[in-house]
């Protein structure tokens, strides 16, 4: 059951069928119980107050006033007391002669004093939340104290004013003394004395006897002294041992030797004090009155590697853990005043609407017959979720063939039904409301969820219909999908997922190579070139507009891929996690290759402009990244406005299992991006559906301004930089053809005739068509088509469009080639 929006606002209804008044269930139960228990605790706490009060003043005066109550305490008839004494004396009246009676003169004595502080701390720590000590602890104490005590002064006292250790103390020592004696009752009591202050005080009565060492060494041989250092626990207990012994040989003004012994069989390992600056992780102010910090824990999730693999770790010299972060050490993450604050954006629950909407979809379904036997509401951001329980006998799909006369009775932009909730055994109906929430970006980066989580990537999709932050790993993921129609939120929901790595990641652990067709959204981001992008080296921008440089960014990832993917093989790991932590450790040689290795989103802000210009051009590399590049550490992130199957094709959509999908204008389109309906009846404006490839979740997106995006960038960008942006491996680029030499025709490669059939048979002279009949890498491709273009086998680069094929079938190829040889 959500929590409601507003903790001080009317509860969330829980509607039986057929009933008029709104049942409170659930966690709304649970805080107004939590309520009435605080109020009641505070109650209880300051009656124990005053009633230690109480105690203590009748206790006092019952010392001064017990002989003359004692008629009427000792059992007599209260009028004839009072016709011969008046009222009683104690200062507490007729109760508090009573309450001294019982605790102090049939109970303990003064030791009934004891009592009272227990029961002071115990009324602060009900109405204050004061808790100094441990209250059970302090109870114990009192009990054990109380009984010694009263035992004592009974024993000291019992003959001169028997009242100061009461009933029980007098009584106790007499049937000890009867036992055993009245020495043994004192032993008795000295032991009790001593156990308890060992076993509860901590403290050793014997400390300071010292018994004299019998039989230990030899007539007149000094005891040796004995130094006990202390070592870490994981080490063995080590003594120094320094003989005095005299020896005849050496002269008396040298030292004595120095031996080191250990309690255990191992070699004694040296200690080395070190003066070492304290390793801390780093922590980012997050600005404000907020008092949320980030904490880096990168280096120290490394260097636990090591130590638990027994290993010691040292901080300075070449056997230091590799710092990635050490060129850029004084970089500084990001705040959340950078953001802005919108206060408190929660809308007021309106119980008439919720009561309106509940009438009118039992009354609905009413009308087709089907009854229901349980409905509550949930009340989201965005949407009002809810729950049906239908009556027994009743199909699924009968409620679900109702979603538009549901939709019409309630007069709502877009119903949903989801039939059954996965999880539950329960019906779902989300009504939009008629006053949606906006999500700002600072209070989800701001939920400690988002702080504490420890993903390698994490990004913040906003919240969900029970009201809380949706946050999730991109690492994970692997690859994320997006769709929307224009003005839905789609660029928004693209700034939320950078701005949430910005916040979260140091640049020395992830790059972003940005491709923005419409060279509008993306364009902010040129301010942080040089701390978080990556592009080829010799372009300009790092924000990719030209389709072609997209092209030989796209295919220059796929060889940084297979680069990558040596390098995990030569060091024998998995994954880029295992790689760098073994780099890190120092386990891997830089001189072979081998470095420190970020990771890498690749964000498309419009995937279909480019599938318009390009086509399987673009459709390959994309498709070897998603397949392959998972391990490796390079993660996609594609958007578009159109949704459709010549754009998110069956290879895309195959290796994207991850999905986000705002309002579309079709269920043509929401098939496409969701596999299912849905994404049809949003209501826009950052609502959305992400499907992490079992269940669909409604989140709605958090919000986050063009301005404060600016103000981000500005303030990474005016720190400290890497001197370039992160160079990505260079690719030959087919439109430079014209502009190269004649190639020796002795250096042709040895698939050059087939790689003419190719292009022959299927007369298109295209690089990745032979990438795929022939199975090669992008480069060996690209240099067998400019091979053919020497050889006159096929004509000269035209953009984005094939080649021409010079020659028309393979029986001139063939002559082609005899001639050629």
């Amino acid at each position: 059951m959500a929590a409601p929006r507003k903790k001080d606002k009317t509860p969330l209804p829980d509607f039986e069928k057929g009933g008029e008044n709104p049942a409170i269930t659930g966690r709304d139960m649970q805080e107004i119980v939590l309520l009435r228990n605080e109020n009641a605790r505070k109650v209880v706490g300051l009656l124990l107050l005053v009633f230690t009060a109480i105690l203590f003043i009748s206790f006092v005066s019952f010392f001064f006033s017990w002989k003359s109550d004692q008629d009427f305490l000792a059992g007599g008839d209260w009028e004839l007391f009072r016709q011969n004494h008046g009222e009683v004396e104690n200062a507490m009246g007729l109760m508090g002669a009573r309450l001294g009676y019982w605790f102090v003169h049939n109970g303990f004595g003064l030791a009934a004093f004891a009592l009272l502080p227990w029961l002071g701390l115990s009324g602060l720590y009900l109405l204050f939340q004061y808790k100094p000590f441990s209250l059970l602890r302090i109870a114990l104490h009192t009990v054990l104290f109380t009984v010694w005590f009263s035992l004592l002064l009974g024993f000291l006292f019992q003959k001169w004013f028997p009242l100061l250790g009461g009933t029980f103390g007098f009584f106790g020592v007499q049937k000890l003394q009867h036992a055993i004696g009245g020495i043994g009752a004192f032993l008795l009591i000295a032991a009790y004395a001593v156990v308890y202050s060992i076993l509860f005080l901590n403290l050793n009565p014997f400390a300071r006897i010292k018994l004299p060492v019998i039989g230990a060494y030899k007539e007149n041989e000094p005891e040796p002294a004995v130094v006990t250092a202390a070592v870490p626990s994981s080490e063995p207990e080590a003594e120094i041992i320094i003989d005095d012994e005299p020896e005849p040989e050496i002269d008396i003004s040298q030292l004595p030797p120095i031996t080191i012994k250990t309690l255990e069989p191992e070699p004694v390992q040296e200690i080395e004090l070190v003066s070492e600056p304290e390793s801390r992780p780093a922590v980012i102010d997050l600005g404000g009155d907020d008092g949320f910090v980030i904490e880096d824990n990168t280096q120290i999730e490394e260097e636990l590697v090591a130590e638990n693999k027994g290993e010691k770790t040292e901080h300075y010299g070449l056997d230091t853990v590799f710092d990635p972060k050490a060129e850029l050490s004084q970089y500084r993450f990001p705040s959340l005043d950078l953001l802005n604050d919108y206060g408190n954006q929660k809308q007021e629950i309106d119980m008439g609407e919720i009561e309106n909407s509940k009438n009118m979809i039992i009354e609905t379904l009413k009308n087709y017959n089907i009854g229901i036997a349980r409905i509550k509401a949930s009340v989201g951001p965005t949407v009002t979720l809810y729950e049906i329980v239908p009556a027994p006998g009743v199909k699924i799909s009968r409620i679900k063939n109702l979603e538009d006369d549901i939709a019409l009775s309630l007069a709502a932009l877009g119903i949903r039904i989801i039939a059954p909730i996965p999880g539950k055994g329960t019906i779902g109906i989300e009504v939009p409301n008629k006053n949606a929430e906006m999500v700002p970006m600072r209070a989800v980066l701001a939920s400690k969820k988002f702080q504490e989580c420890d993903y390698q990537l994490p990004i913040a999709l906003g919240k969900t219909i029970s009201n809380e932050i949706y946050v999730t790993d991109l690492a994970k993921m692997p690859h994320l999908l997006m769709a929307g129609a224009t003005g839905q939120g789609k660029s928004v929901g693209l700034n939320a997922i950078l701005v949430s790595l910005l916040y979260k990641k140091h640049p020395a652990y992830i790059k972003f190579v940005l491709v923005d067709p419409k060279k509008v959204e993306l364009t902010l981001y040129n301010k942080i070139e040089r701390h978080f992008l990556a592009k080829l080296p010799g372009d300009g921008e790092a924000i990719i507009t030209d389709n072609t440089k997209v092209i030989n960014t796209l295919n220059s990832l796929c060889v940084e891929m297979d680069s990558r993917y040596k390098l995990l093989q030569e060091a024998m790991v998995r994954n880029i996690v295992e790689y760098n932590a073994k780099f890190l450790e120092r386990k891997l040689n830089p001189e072979k290759g081998h470095r420190f290795m970020p990771y890498i989103v690749v964000v498309i802000d419009e995937v279909a402009d480019l599938m318009m210009t390009a086509g399987k051009e673009i459709e390959t590399p994309i498709a070897r990244l998603a397949q392959l590049a998972r391990a490796i550490g390079i993660h996609l992130i594609l958007a578009t406005q159109r949704p459709s199957v010549n754009v998110i094709t069956g290879m895309i959509k195959a290796n994207f299992p991850a999905r986000i999908a705002f309002r579309v204008t079709s269920k043509i389109d929401s098939r496409t991006i969701l596999d299912g309906n849905g994404a049809d009846q949003l209501i826009g404006k950052g609502d959305m559906l992400f499907s992490g490839g079992n269940e669909l979740i409604r989140l709605q997106c958090p919000f986050v301004d063009t301005p404060e995006v600016d103000r981000i960038v500005d303030f990474i960008g005016e720190q400290r930089a890497y001197p370039t942006a992160y160079i990505l491996p260079e690719v030959k680029d087919e439109n430079a053809g014209g502009e190269r030499g004649e190639m020796d025709p002795n250096e042709r490669d040895e698939l050059f005739e087939e790689a003419a059939r190719v292009v022959v048979q299927n007369q298109v002279g295209s690089t990745s068509l032979i990438q795929r009949r022939l199975k090669l890498g992008y480069n060996r491709a690209g240099r067998l088509m400019d091979q053919l273009e020497d050889a006159g086998v096929v004509g000269p680069n035209m953009g984005s469009k094939a080649r021409q094929v010079l020659i028309p079938d393979e029986a001139s190829l063939e002559r082609f080639l005899d001639n050629l040889l």
